[in-house]
């Protein structure tokens, strides 16, 4: 029986054999209140038997290939903690280069939209990151296909006390217009399931994952529909797999040439994000 974290850590390595140990990391560190530093300074720690029985329940989901996020029910967004489950897209350190981006367009009293909002990370960020930058009256409202997106979302907005208008919608149809539209949509290419994490595709939703066999589903209908949905000067800021910026470039060349669009690399230089600015 381990007393130790340093022992826990090995036995969980041994008992959740296919976990990445990025993950077992995380999962013990979250659950025993220490930070990532802290986690590796005290592997010494003696630990209680609480606390050694809550991380061998743990370890069993984790070996059964459940995410750690959903052990824990929630994950860290830009530094906030955002309720999680299954059925709702993990939020991915990529997409906070996205609202970062965004804030740099982001004004007083804009109407933006989250689109696809999943567990409504996005939103949660972007409206209180905006606070802090003194940008302020924002109309917001988040879309989604699926209701347990919807409710999830719903119940980080009240955590952090955000007024939201929530809607369920397939891409943009039925919404209404807005000066700015964020989204990190589905962007996998069916034929790429071989290759992705194990984990990945056990147990996060299928219709926030896959976008057809281009990966570009999604991004046709929405360069179809976004001149009904934006007001004028509207902007737009989407995430999109690193191997379609130049389908992207050719697709927003035909559908919105009075559209500006700019392309960007994120942290590991691959292209990631797409601003889109209506010049009308």
């Amino acid at each position: 029986m381990p007393k130790t974290l340093k022992e826990l850590r090995i036995k969980a390595g041994e008992a959740a054999e296919n976990a990445r140990p990025e993950d077992i990391d995380f999962l013990l560190a979250e659950q025993l209140n220490l930070t990532p530093s802290e986690f590796e300074m005290k592997q010494d720690m003696v630990l209680t038997a609480d606390q050694i029985k809550q991380a061998n329940k743990d370890i069993k989901k984790l070996a059964r290939g459940v995410s750690p996020q959903y052990i824990l029910g929630y994950a860290w967004f830009l530094g906030y903690k955002i309720m999680v489950q299954r059925g709702v897209l993990i939020p991915r350190f990529e997409t906070e280069e996205l609202i970062e981006w965004a804030l740099k367009s982001l004004k007083t009293g804009d109407k933006v939209l989250d689109l696809g909002t999943g567990s409504g990370c996005i939103t949660v960020a972007l409206a209180k990151e905006a606070e802090k930058k003194s940008i302020t009256d924002l109309i917001l409202y988040a879309s989604d296909i699926t209701d347990t997106a919807l409710r999830t979302s719903e119940e980080n907005f009240l955590t952090y006390g955000l007024d939201v208008t929530t809607r369920k919608a397939n891409v943009l149809i039925g919404l209404e217009k807005f000066d700015l539209i964020i989204s990190n949509p589905p962007y996998i290419k069916t034929t790429e399931k071989n290759v992705m994490d194990e984990n990945v595709l056990q147990n996060e939703p299928k219709e926030a994952l896959f976008a057809g066999k281009d990966g570009l589903d999604f991004y046709k209908k929405f360069a179809k529909q976004v001149r009904e949905h934006l007001n004028s000067h509207g902007e737009f800021f989407l995430e999109f797999g690193f191997s379609e910026e130049e389908q992207l470039k050719e697709l927003f060349a035909k559908e919105l040439p009075d559209f500006e669009i700019e392309f960007r690399n994120d942290m590991a230089d691959k292209p990631r994000m797409v601003h889109g600015r209506w010049q009308k």
